[in-house]
């Protein structure tokens, strides 16, 4: 784990052993089940720990304010909990909502949280077109995080509904993002939120172009969105 420790100390970030040692049983238990359910196409030992641990650190260089007190953060379509089991392990303060909507996956999920021995972290099992209309999740939730889900203009409307006016969405990108920037302009806006940056990831590790595409929430999003099951992916808003 030591390219993993130095990685996150270019972020800022002291990893003790007792975290670098959650991560390694993150990493031997994501492996065990992958061989099950299909949680991960990046299975290498250095290749998890740099392209699935380290990435979702990153999340930090968009948001400085991942330290402060009773955070409340949910990450959208987390897959194998990927940002938010990393950064929880980095930040055992924070209050956690891993939101998957394939059983299987939601299974793994309560399994490694109970194995790195987690605390306030809730998995929610279900479709955020569903699941942000529920009173318990919209609007109640100081950052929200995505990661590989979707491109942009479908992704703040499944988004930006959990996020609290004055909270922020911040979604990992690889490659180019202008035009889907561009193509999301009108629907950030629809969905009360504001573009901040886009935050360049620039360490060692990830040569290719990786960025942090940071929206704030400035007013309330409309009742009505999300749009049912499906729809925000075949009909992307503007």
């Amino acid at each position: 784990m030591q390219k993993l420790k130095a990685g996150a100390k270019e972020l800022g970030l002291e990893l003790t052993p007792a975290r670098l040692e959650q991560f390694a049983s993150y990493y031997k238990e994501l492996i065990d089940w992958n061989r099950r359910v299909n949680l991960t196409a990046i299975t290498d030992y250095e290749e998890v720990r740099l392209k699935h641990f380290l990435d979702s650190l990153t999340i930090i260089l968009a948001w400085p304010q991942a330290t402060q007190k009773d955070l409340r953060l949910i990450d959208v379509g987390t897959g194998a909990g990927l940002p938010g089991i990393p950064l929880k392990i980095a930040f055992p303060e924070i209050k956690l909502a891993l939101l998957e909507a394939t059983a299987k996956k939601a299974e793994f999920l309560r399994h490694i949280v109970q194995k790195l021995g987690l605390d306030d972290v809730e998995i929610v099992a279900g479709r955020a077109e569903e699941v942000a209309h529920q009173a318990r999740y919209r609007e109640k939730f100081d950052l929200v995080l995505s990661r590989a889900v979707a491109a942009l203009p479908t992704l703040v409307e499944l988004t930006l509904p959990f996020c609290a006016v004055g909270g922020s969405f911040i979604a990992q990108k690889k490659g180019t993002v202008d035009d889907e920037i561009n193509r999301a302009a009108g629907a950030i806006g629809l969905l009360g939120g504001s573009l901040r940056e886009v935050k360049k990831v620039a360490l060692p590790a990830f040569p290719d172009e990786r960025c942090l595409v940071v929206i704030d929430k400035l007013s309330p999003t409309p009742e009505k969105y999300p749009r049912r099951l499906g729809i925000p992916a075949k009909r992307p808003l503007g």
